[in-house]
């Protein structure tokens, strides 16, 4: 305020001084300033939230991974406790002339499953972090590639092993309709790119309706149309940005998934959604949890 006034200040001063032009050539300039500052802090702005918002991810995904730690941790000290016992047994047993020779190799091999389950338990917890990274960092990449779209409009968060993309229904529908609207494109363009760029993860696409319910010529009630939207949104992908059908299904899920209350204005618009859930391939998790020969 003070660089304002004082501003304010040096033109009046400066407009007894010089030329009406010149005095007008400083006012506009002036203003060009004011501007830009405005722009500046607007930026500034924008940055602290998506900062705010992207720590918020981090510290969930960190208080689960704190909890992984404490399982893996629990299910080592198990572990190690049977290890010490059963080997304290062999030792004892190999003391003993009726311990026979198949019975202590039968021992012997208990033991050495013990170590590979030890061993799997450690590659699976450095995978679920990998994981966790990865995911992470696809957040961020959607984050920054839809900055341009309201936050209240797109929503992007980790929700266990999948990455979820929440749209509401105006970005993307007429009202009451399975129809794409002309700014979809939009929103469905970036995502898109970001799915054909991660060609392991596979895509789930939910349509959501509120409890308002809707009988037209084309629409029966709210399971048909959020069936609807949700096959509406796999084909666009398909044929107009060429996503890979085979990684692709679409379902309905109705008014019974609600994010909101129903209750209000506000809230029947927050449940009117398409969520995009992009999951790792069932075939790359199963191999991961099988254990290693």
């Amino acid at each position: 305020m003070r660089k304002v006034v004082l501003a304010l200040i040096v033109l009046t001063t400066l407009a007894s001084c010089v030329g009406k032009k010149k005095y007008s050539e400083l006012q506009i300039r002036y203003e060009e300033l004011a501007l830009a500052l405005q722009q500046t802090n607007q930026s500034v702005k924008d940055c602290k939230s998506e900062n705010d918002s992207l720590r918020n991810v981090l510290r969930t995904r960190e208080n689960e991974i704190a909890l992984e730690k404490k399982q893996v941790a629990s299910m080592q000290e198990q572990m190690d406790l049977l290890k010490k016992t059963n080997t304290n047994l062999l030792d004892r047993m190999s003391d003993l002339s009726i311990v026979s020779k198949t019975g202590a190799e039968s021992i012997q091999k208990s033991l050495e499953s013990i170590n590979q389950q030890n061993k799997y338990i450690q590659d699976l917890t450095g995978n679920i972090q990998r994981k966790d990274s990865l995911n992470l960092a696809l957040v961020t990449t959607l984050k920054r590639s839809l900055d341009d779209v309201n936050d209240e409009d797109v929503q992007i968060n980790v929700k266990g092993s999948a990455v979820l993309i929440s749209i509401s229904d105006k970005m993307l529908f007429k009202s009451g309709s399975s129809e794409i609207s002309n700014k979809a494109g939009t929103v469905l363009s970036k995502v898109a790119k970001i799915i054909n760029d991660q060609k392991e993860l596979n895509v789930l696409v939910e349509g959501h309706t509120d409890n308002v319910p809707i009988k037209t010529d084309c629409v029966k009630d709210n399971w048909d149309l959020s069936a609807k939207r949700a096959t509406s949104i796999v084909r666009t992908l398909q044929t107009t940005y060429n996503v890979d059908p085979a990684r692709m299904t679409a379902g309905g899920r109705s008014e019974f998934v609600p994010k909101a209350s129903n209750d209000s204005p506000e809230g029947r618009s927050v449940n009117r959604r398409t969520e995009i859930i992009l999951t790792p391939r069932l075939d790359q998790f199963f191999e991961l949890l099988a254990p290693k020969e």
